[in-house]
């Protein structure tokens, strides 16, 4: 397969504006599969996109805009943490979550992010879904019912 294909999502990296909001958005209807489908698909995902990205010569250095497929991974793992029915108030702030832990990239985020090749490019991702999905799991043992049944 090709990696420059993977590492773009079939092509969903070129969509502008904000092609990261594009690789994240197009996961968010795989949240019907339910929590733990999410959880195997984010790792799968993960594990994908390792592969296709350091595969990518020189890309992965500076982590262009067109690589999504760490927002794909991160976005799922958010989605992980929400109940097997998610209510679209669940599914909306799980992305609101996952985008600003990505874009504010917080603590961990932030160190993930400053780490080189294809760890850094996907270990950030995947470190803004954990704590997003830590934030909804609390947020669902705090306010039951709120993000789906």
């Amino acid at each position: 397969m090709n990696p420059r294909l993977i590492a773009s999502v079939f092509g969903i990296g070129n969509l502008r504006p904000a092609p990261g909001t594009w690789g994240s958005a197009v996961v968010l209807p795989l949240a019907l599969l339910g929590p733990l489908p999410c959880l195997v698909l984010g790792l799968l995902v993960l594990l994908i996109g390792f592969w296709a990205v350091g595969r990518l010569p020189g890309d992965a250095e500076a982590d262009p805009g067109w690589i999504v497929v760490d927002e794909a991974a991160g976005q799922l793992l958010a989605l992980a943490a929400l109940p097997a029915h998610p209510s679209l108030l669940g599914v909306a702030a799980a992305f609101l979550l996952f985008r600003a832990f990505d874009i504010l990239k917080p603590g961990p985020v932030g160190w993930a992010d400053r780490q080189h090749g294809a760890l850094g490019v996907m270990l950030d991702d995947a470190v803004a879904g954990v704590l997003a999905a830590l934030l909804l799991l609390g947020f669902g043992l705090w306010q039951p019912g709120v993000l789906g049944q």
